[in-house]
């Protein structure tokens, strides 16, 4: 009785440890091909499942991440003749996993095998110096043809770039050679820009410095003729005013003189003078006119005669003494 209870424990533990090893667990970005019996069954994705013991089994376990093929350089030829090697790198993704599996046998030796044949027709159309200047174009075709090649397998082929292009020794000295001389042409293109550009740049400032220098001049000549003009308003507007003042001097002398003769008039006047007093006045009047500034002069009537003249002259000297 004890026999058989281990016995049964012992199958009981067995089938346990038997169906807790079928339990698997797919990991996150991978794929698991399935067979049943030998033949394809399903696809497990990201998650746990239980494996059917001795039925089901696990044929392939595929990432579905992207994948980097760095291929080793290959031997191409161009349209004229020159033999290179050049190298690419593959990046490619797993898009179906029974494709993938069941689809060709070592996947990435047909993609590289197929990359070279593809990168052969390509640079077979093209000349050397297209080759090295169309990396590009030389990209996108690759892509595309390794693209649609990889379909049937189960692979998206995302890109493909052209690592190296290694053409032959002379070639790249030649190439040297070439690039040394076009630089040396650009340094001297250069070099005579620059001159040229200095050259311009001094005329330039030699034209500027004698426009500024003429209108420095003109500047100064309207400044000197403006200053002389001033000047002579000046002179002008000063000789205007004593010319007004000496007007205004003469006017009032003048006035100072009638008035001080009209004074006199009026005093003369009020003091009754005789006739022998206005004969003398009038003397001094005739001699004040008979200076020898007047061409003509009139002699009143009353002082035409010398006598007459004489002996008023004498009265009123008389007059005078005795007052």
């Amino acid at each position: 009785m004890d026999d058989s209870i281990m016995i049964l424990l012992a199958v009981v533990v067995f089938l346990v440890l038997v169906v807790v090893s079928r339990i698997k667990i797919v990991p996150q970005a991978r794929v698991y091909v399935i067979e049943r019996l030998g033949t394809f069954y399903t696809v497990w994705n990201t998650g746990p499942h239980i494996l059917i013991p001795f039925i089901d089994r696990i044929a392939n376990r595929v990432s579905i991440k992207e994948h980097v093929a760095d291929f080793k350089p290959q031997p191409v030829i161009t349209k004229d003749n020159v033999t290179m090697q050049i190298d690419t790198v593959v990046f490619f993704q797993v898009t179906d996993a029974k494709l993938y599996t069941y689809g060709v046998e070592r996947p990435l030796s047909a993609i590289e095998n197929l990359s070279a044949t593809t990168l052969r027709n390509i640079i077979g159309d093209m000349e050397l110096d297209a080759t090295l200047t169309s990396r590009d174009i030389i990209n996108t075709k690759i892509t595309a043809i390794l693209d649609q090649a990889t379909d049937r397998w189960g692979i998206k082929v995302n890109r493909v770039e052209l690592k190296n292009i290694l053409p032959p020794r002379e070639i790249q000295d030649a190439m040297e050679k070439q690039m040394k001389a076009e630089r040396e042409r650009r340094e001297k293109i250069i070099q005579a820009e620059g001159e040229k550009k200095a050259q311009v740049l001094v005329a330039e400032g030699e034209k500027e410095s004698k426009i500024l220098r003429a209108e420095a001049d003109k500047q100064s000549e309207i400044l000197r003729a403006e200053a002389e003009k001033e000047a002579l308003i000046l002179k002008s507007d000063a000789v205007k005013e004593q010319k007004i003042l000496e007007a205004t001097g003469e006017a009032q002398a003048i006035e100072l003189v009638q008035q001080a003769l009209a004074d006199s008039i009026v005093k003369l006047n009020n003091a009754a003078p005789s006739s022998n007093v206005l004969t003398l006045k009038s003397l001094e009047a005739f001699a004040k006119a008979a200076d020898g500034k007047a061409t003509k002069i009139i002699i009143p009537s009353e002082i035409q005669g010398i006598a007459g003249l004489a002996t008023g002259l004498k009265e009123v000297i008389t007059s005078e003494t005795k007052n």
